[in-house]
């Protein structure tokens, strides 16, 4: 399975963000998208993600390298870096209602095997989520993705805020989450990308450009990237 992007274009008003993005991500890879704050990548997201209008351009899914599948809601997950969770209820209740609620997704763990992957602690279970830290409720909204299991997944700066401990088990989560799925984590952060990524994709000037992983080892290509990034367009 393949997600193809195709001629797509995002403007407001005069000022053109997505410029003819034009990329193919395949199934089983983590995709760094790497660019500046306010370099487009959140637009990139709302727009795959049906949350803003696009100008132009499409996007699909391609199996077997012809069929074309429409994209549907249900195929996406999305992670945003501030997280939003019904703060009157227990992560107990949270799971439970979701799992109700969507009565197509087949659970194949039980809710405390669900809390015992993600390493919420026991005595977090049944708190209200309300009083749950900023990186374990980014973990319930991770958690949620992993029980909807969606083709595709958008990780909009997940990590950030995030104390080194949880950072570092949420990158093991995502890692271990990656076959079968497409998963696109947008950062800021070169660093970030390289140790978890696959592949990195720069998004500079508001096109797509795939970058060779086998060369930031290389501080002077590491410079070339840090200079493409400052010399990118503000959202």
């Amino acid at each position: 399975m393949e997600f193809v992007i195709s001629h797509l274009v995002k403007s407001y008003g005069s000022k053109q963000v997505l410029r003819d993005v034009d990329f193919t991500f395949e199934e089983g890879r983590i995709y760094g998208l790497l660019g500046r704050n306010g370099s487009g990548k959140t637009t990139f997201f709302n727009c795959i993600n049906s949350d803003i209008d696009f100008n132009s351009g499409e996007f699909y899914f391609r199996i077997n390298g012809g069929e074309k599948i429409l994209v549907m809601p249900e195929d996406i997950g999305y992670l945003v870096s501030t997280p939003t969770v019904p703060e009157f209820m227990t992560g107990r209740e949270f799971l439970k209602f979701f799992i109700e609620v969507h009565e197509e997704i087949k659970p194949d763990r039980t809710i405390d095997e669900y809390f015992d992957y993600m390493m919420v602690p026991e005595d977090d279970r049944d708190r209200l989520l309300k009083d749950y830290s900023h990186g374990t409720k980014n973990k319930m909204q991770m958690l949620l993705n992993i029980i909807a299991a969606p083709k595709l997944m958008l990780l909009d700066e997940p990590l950030t805020s995030l104390d080194v401990i949880i950072a570092e088990e949420m990158k093991n989560v995502i890692r271990n989450q990656k076959q079968g799925r497409i998963t696109i984590f947008s950062t800021h952060l070169l660093d970030v990308a390289v140790d978890l990524c696959d592949e990195i994709v720069l998004l500079h000037n508001g096109r797509l450009e795939p970058i060779d992983k086998n060369n930031l080892g290389d501080s002077d290509f590491k410079e070339k990237i840090i200079a493409a990034l400052r010399d990118s367009e503000d959202d």
